[in-house]
Order: structure tokens, then sequence, then C-alpha cells
């Protein structure tokens, strides 16, 4: 089968398609030919080892497919590696029928994005109805859900921050009630403003470094902060536990493989949730550029360059 695979860990140039035997599915495990594989920001870092679970060579790298299984359903997936190619093996846990008005694309953008953005606002930040939500990123794969997740779960105020005009203003397009540069000199001063002179309730984060400790200091009393990714590779300042007591405010960390581990606990009720409401037209995935599959280097290269909007995937048959 054609697949990606990395022999050495490195930056986009280590992806190299190759031919390598189909899967043996494990005990209980089911096969997957796949129609669309899914790319996420994680991967990069997959791929270079920075990544939070170590990797091992050689590699295929992947965690989300959308296909068929032998017996006809068209499934969305996750697995522990090996999507990156025409044909994978996944925990039959972890598969998730697709609605037949629901595509490909738009499944596999809910599988990890979207979950995401539901566990970090659902769980991770618990968001109440009327609090302000800070979506930092919000033109990426899990911004631009997060932005309308935190509109149809009530919140007062949605405040994306973004890199340029173009993606501030997709943005705004998705329901953010106002947009900041991901660039602002001053993350605080600017998150206050946006909010219209408060301090903010609710961050998600997955930037790291400055904006993390900028984004913090603009934490209202009982405010939260939901760090879940580094895209900056700058690591925050170390959280001084006396300001957490000194102005009531919440660091929260959310790696998604511990939802994983609950799937009918957390996975069946946000894929549930998230499913239904892109059936019936309340949650609008947004979908970036399919790239054939041998050239998911060029996918990564967009994915670090920040110059991507929505949810990227690779197409095994190109």
């Amino acid at each position: 089968m054609r697949a990606i695979q990395i022999t050495e860990f490195g930056g986009p140039e280590v992806l190299v398609p190759t031919e390598l035997p189909d899967p043996e599915p494990g005990p209980g495990q089911v096969l997957i030919d796949v129609t669309r594989a899914g790319v996420n920001y994680a991967d990069t870092h997959q791929a270079e080892n920075s990544y939070l679970a170590p990797s091992s060579l050689p590699m295929v790298p992947g965690a989300e497919v959308a296909g068929r299984t032998p017996d006809g359903r068209r499934v969305v997936a996750l697995t522990s590696g090996g999507g990156y190619a025409e044909r994978t093996a996944a925990d039959p846990a972890m598969c998730f029928d697709i609605p037949d008005d629901v595509s490909d694309e738009a499944a596999l953008a809910l599988i990890v994005q979207g979950a995401t953005a539901w566990v970090l606002l659902r769980r991770t930040a618990r968001m109440d109805p009327g609090e302000s939500v800070v979506v930092h990123a919000a033109a990426g794969g899990v911004g631009t859900l997060a932005v309308q997740l935190a509109k149809a779960f009530g919140a007062g105020r949605v405040i994306a921050v973004a890199s340029s005009e173009a993606k501030r203003k997709y943005a705004l397009d998705l329901g953010a009630d106002a947009a900041v540069d991901s660039a602002a000199p001053d993350m605080t001063a600017a998150l206050i403003e946006a909010n219209e002179g408060r301090r903010v309730d609710i961050v998600l984060d997955m930037v790291g470094g400055r904006v993390t400790d900028e984004s913090v200091r603009a934490l209202a009393p009982f405010g939260r902060l939901a760090f879940y990714g580094m895209a900056s590779r700058e690591a925050p300042k170390p959280v001084q536990l006396p300001n957490l007591m000194r102005f009531s405010t919440t660091v929260g960390g959310m790696w998604l493989p511990h939802a994983w581990l609950l799937p009918g606990e957390v996975v069946d009720q946000a894929m549930g949730e998230l499913l239904a409401m892109v059936s019936d037209g309340r949650l609008r995935p947004v979908l970036g550029e399919c790239y054939p599959l041998s050239e998911a280097h060029r996918a990564h290269e967009a994915l670090r360059a920040r110059g991507t909007i929505g949810k990227l995937t690779l197409d095994p048959s190109a």
C-alpha cells in the first residue's frame, strides 16, 4: 500500500512516500480502507519527536482517518498512528459512523479538533452561559470550531485571536464578537480592550510563550485558562501558585488522548453532539486544503507557517 513513512526525526522533509505491506489488525481491531486522512498540528511535533508522547522509528504518522470497514460501514476513526496510508487498523470503540449528510472531511474536522474544542469548553474550562471566551489561533482547525461552539453553548462574548486581517475577519464571520491581532505587543491589554474593558472569563490557548503569560494576566476573578498546545514552541513562564490564589484564577491543561481512555464517558458524548450539530446546521466545520498523500510534507509546511484556515486532509488515492 502507499503510505508516508518517517525514518528520521525532523521537519516536513522527513515525510517520505513509500510502499509498505498492508497493516495486520491486532486482536479486536478493524481494518479501514482510508478515503481521507486528517492532518493535525500535533503531527508536526510527532515528526520531530517533540510531542508529549515520545515517538519511535520507523513510523507512519496520522491519528485520524475516514473510510470504509470490511462490512461497508462509513466511519471516522481515531488511531494510534498509521493514518497517512491507504489502509490502517483501528479499535472499534474509536470508530464512529458518519451520517449520510456529513462529508468525510467534515467528520475528520470533528474527531480530533472538534472533540478538542468540545472537551476544552465542556470539561476543562467548564464554560457557563454568559461568560466571555478568548480563542487563540481562531482560524485554525480547533479555533474555527471553538468559536462556533462557544457561541452555541451561550458565551456572552467570544474574542478571536488570529495572525492576519483575513483570518480575523473569517473568525468574525463564524460568530466571534471581536478579533485581536496575535502580534499585539501587550496581549493582556488587547484582550481586556476587546472585552469592552472587562477581564475575560475563559482563554483557550495553544500558543505558549508570551501569549500564555499575558493571557493569564487578563483573566477575571475565577477565570480559567485551558492550555492545550505550544504552537510557538516557546515555553510559558512557570505559573506562580500564590498568584492563582491571589486572583482566584485557574490554569488547566488538556491532552485529548486522556479523553480517549474513557471513550464512552467523553469521546462518545463529544462525537454524538458534534455530528448532530453538523447534521442540523448548527455547526459548520471549516474545510481547508486537501493534499495528495505524496505531498503530506506540504501540509506540514503550511501548518508550521501558520498559513492555513480550517481542516487539512490527505487524499490517499492521489
